[in-house]
């Protein structure tokens, strides 16, 4: 009870220095002209810096005191479902990829959209398959090139080509069962992935479907012409359906992912994409591929369980009471806090994991349904990190189109993201929408 009572801002410092380090050295680089500048010094690293102020900080409680509060967090078992988690969803990306799931799933889009309705087809290509891969990069950087040939092809508007790609892509990364974000947010919140699915789902769906008929109106091309698909196998699409589909009827994320990881294994290997020793191969790569975002998310785990133990969340929360009236400004400040918390940090996933533990204070002060809190945190989350300039899902676009189209071309484009935000914060205020996005599941 005593720790409860503390208050300190001063124990938040370490992630203030998180912010400071990650985002100063992003600004430097990207100034000097350095490609991909956020991300060239290692998140991990700076947050690997903050663990050590941390410890600085509370030199008097004794190291061993502090690495006890800090392996408490790091090591409690939301965290380490987490980490499973996100081990077990690099393996299956990796495995799909590898067996050319990606690769047919993008042909099989591309092979049933009508000429006239490219723009808005490339919107529901880069939702389907980001939503299936759990990766907005992965989706950006398979579907973009191909995008480019039909701007050329039909006389389409660039800009909104790549804003079709780039909302599409984030809409798959906010409400996939797979992706990062989508990890961090229910086991922050310790809620169900399917719960957290239908909950988002009412709010991105909607605007979605807005997004969609825009497209349509707005853009069609000067001139409709047939648009030439490679081959493809739909069997290789069947594992990411598989995946979707188990873990929407209530299947233990566990055994959907490692189901999910050995259904795109033998497809692989049938079809001979894969042997044996490469679909292990695979594997292994798929969790290395998860090391850093591991890492982080141990090392933020602990400065949060610190940060908690020595008052910083109590202060965070009391300096908010004074903005926060009850549970419609709550959602709203949550909001806030992911929005700004990505801006900082141009990284989703780090910014829901750093947002968690807050949140879920928040939540329970203002019972603000926890389906409803992980929501909102991929959502907002997901919302900046592709309105940023200096996002990876820009920077990979600028690369792809070789200079073509810059950020400032797409942003204003890009009217899913902005239909998102308003249809989660008319879910706040109007409550029958609330009641739709949280009907008993």
């Amino acid at each position: 009870m005593e720790t409860k009572k503390k208050s300190s801002g001063l124990a938040l410092l370490p992630f203030a220095v998180f912010i400071v380090i990650y985002l100063g050295a992003g600004m430097i680089l990207q100034s000097r002209g350095v490609e991909m500048a956020f991300y060239q010094f290692p998140a991990v690293v700076a947050m690997f810096i903050a663990v050590l102020i941390a410890f600085a900080m509370n030199y008097k409680a004794g190291i061993n005191e502090n690495f006890k509060v800090f392996a408490r967090g790091a090591a409690s078992e939301d965290i380490m479902n987490m980490l499973m988690i996100f081990l077990l969803a690099g393996a299956f990306s990796a495995v799909a990829k590898a067996m050319g799931g990606v690769e047919a799933t993008v042909n099989f889009g591309v092979s049933i959209i009508p000429a006239s309705l490219i723009t808005a087809g490339m919107f529901i290509i880069a939702a389907f398959l980001g939503t299936a891969t759990g990766t907005s990069m992965g989706t950006i950087g398979a579907l973009v090139p191909i995008a480019l040939g039909m701007v050329d092809k039909a006389g389409l508007s660039l800009p909104l080509v790549m804003a079709a790609c780039v909302s599409g892509a984030m809409f798959g990364d906010n409400l996939s069962m797979i992706s990062d974000t989508t990890i961090a947010a229910t086991r922050t919140q310790n809620v169900e992935l399917k719960d957290k699915f239908r909950t988002n789902f009412w709010i991105a769906f909607p605007a979605a479907i807005v997004t969609i008929v825009l497209l349509v109106i707005f853009g069609r091309p000067e001139t409709a012409k047939a648009i030439e698909a490679s081959g493809y196998d739909i069997v290789k699409v069947l594992p990411y359906l598989l995946v979707l589909i188990l873990a929407l009827i209530g299947v233990n994320v566990f055994l959907v992912l490692t189901i999910g990881i050995f259904s795109a294994g033998i497809i692989g290997m049938a079809y001979g994409d894969l042997t044996f020793l490469s679909f292990a191969g695979e594997i292994w790569a798929g969790f290395q591929g998860m090391i850093e975002v591991f890492l982080l998310s141990m090392f933020i785990g602990g400065t949060a369980e610190m940060a908690k133990h020595y008052g910083g969340l109590n202060w965070l929360i009391e300096k908010m009471s004074g903005m926060i009236k009850g549970k419609k400004s709550a959602q709203v400040g949550m909001s806030a806090l992911a929005l700004l918390t990505d801006m900082a940090t141009a990284n989703n996933t780090i910014a829901i994991i750093v947002d968690g533990p807050m949140a879920k204070e928040i939540s329970a002060e203002y019972g603000v349904d926890t389906r409803k809190t992980a929501s909102i945190l991929d959502i907002f989350t997901c919302i900046m990190q592709g309105l940023i300039p200096y996002g990876a899902q820009f920077l990979l676009v600028a690369s792809l189109s070789e200079g073509r189209v810059s950020p400032g071309d797409v942003i204003p484009n890009n009217w899913y993201l902005f239909l998102l935000a308003g249809f989660a914060i008319l879910s706040y205020f109007v409550p029958w929408y609330e009641k739709i996005t949280l009907k008993d599941q």
